[in-house]
């Protein structure tokens, strides 16, 4: 019984309740259609963008900060390789290189300002937001493709009929089964994992987000990690771009704008302080895979509009936050702890 107890503290142990609860809601209203194996896989791969930036969004979110620009930076990610491949000639992975390295500068652009220059990470992501959408739809209109259509016909399949080269990675699968895009986001997690609770580094960033001053006095360069992790979050943005071009095999400028909710609700409903200093990697990995199987059963299983779907996602957030800061309340603490003693 105490084991029970101990495992209900901590919140990961609690989000795996309500995913497997999630599973059975969903499995009740609709078994026929909504326990298939390909239809799971599939919706987790068109949602894997999300999945990927909020691992990286989690760091940012422990030091404290915020990071409502990455789902821009997947737009620009992906312009700029349908531009760089169809109209400036370069080999695909050159401009997959080009674009992701584009994108690491866009990080570290705006962490240079919140770090160095002390701009509210609000602002800055805000700003940087427009900005990079912004540059993403001058770099549009370079191409011969007007802006609405996107650019398609990258580099899909062989003689035999089997995806090669760019389009494997949206589309191929491993052992003709699992999608490439999900055994790449399940080693983004592995690495994630370990470099955030394993690694000197990610002590330093959890560090930062407890006590910020007693960081930098104990010798750690707070502003160069402050930075990396906006650094990081770029890199994983511009990931998720490509994937997602590939895999629907278009390049467009405003690919991925409507993701910043989704990504925000699955970083802070996984357990991250909005405030900083908590947080982990397998507790983001399933909350994306919540929202993702929400997204995925509310329209098989109850018929919900695919439009609508933000509104569950927001309230889960609204939920969350307040719930947490009701939990602080000192009248809240006051009573569970009488509780506690009567007990």
């Amino acid at each position: 019984m105490n084991k029970v107890k101990g495992l209900l503290k901590h919140w990961e142990f609690i989000l795996l309740l309500l995913f497997v609860l999630e599973f059975m809601i969903f499995g009740v209203a609709n078994p026929g259609k909504f326990f298939r194996a390909s239809s799971i896989l599939a919706s987790v791969t068109n949602y894997i963008s999300v999945c990927i930036i909020a691992l990286f969004v989690t760091f940012v979110m422990i030091t404290g900060g915020i990071d409502i620009q990455a789902s821009a930076l997947i737009g620009l990610t992906s312009i700029t390789i349908g531009v760089l491949w169809s109209d400036a000639g370069l080999n695909i992975w050159q401009a997959v290189f080009i674009a992701i390295l584009l994108s690491a500068c866009c990080g570290a652009l705006s962490g240079f300002f919140i770090a160095y220059c002390g701009v509210q990470p609000m602002v800055v992501t805000l700003g940087g937001s427009l900005l990079y959408s912004g540059v993403a739809l001058l770099i549009s209109g370079l191409s011969k493709t007007p802006a609405y259509q996107g650019i398609s016909g990258f580099p899909a399949k062989a003689a035999n009929g089997t995806f090669t080269s760019f389009r494997f990675l949206g589309k191929g699968t491993l052992f003709g089964i699992v999608p490439v895009p999900i055994v790449i986001y399940f080693v983004l997690i592995v690495l994630c994992y370990f470099l955030l609770h394993k690694t000197k580094y990610g002590r330093k960033v959890f560090l930062i987000g407890v006590n910020p001053e007693a960081a930098e006095y104990s010798g750690i360069n707070s502003r160069l990690v402050i930075m990396s992790t906006y650094i990081l979050t770029s890199v994983g943005a511009a990931i998720a771009g490509v994937l997602l071009t590939a895999n629907i095999d278009s390049a467009k400028y405003d690919l991925g704008s409507t993701f910043t909710l989704s990504i925000i609700t699955a970083v802070v409903l996984g357990g991250t302080l909005s405030t900083g200093g908590k947080g982990s990697i397998f507790g983001t990995v399933l909350a994306s895979l919540m929202i993702c199987v929400m997204r995925y059963g509310l329209p098989l299983c109850f018929g919900i509009k695919t439009q609508s779907l933000d509104l569950p996602i927001g309230i889960m957030l609204l939920v969350v936050v307040v719930g947490r800061e009701v939990a602080k309340s000192p009248v809240i603490r006051k009573y569970f702890n009488k509780r506690k003693k009567r007990g």
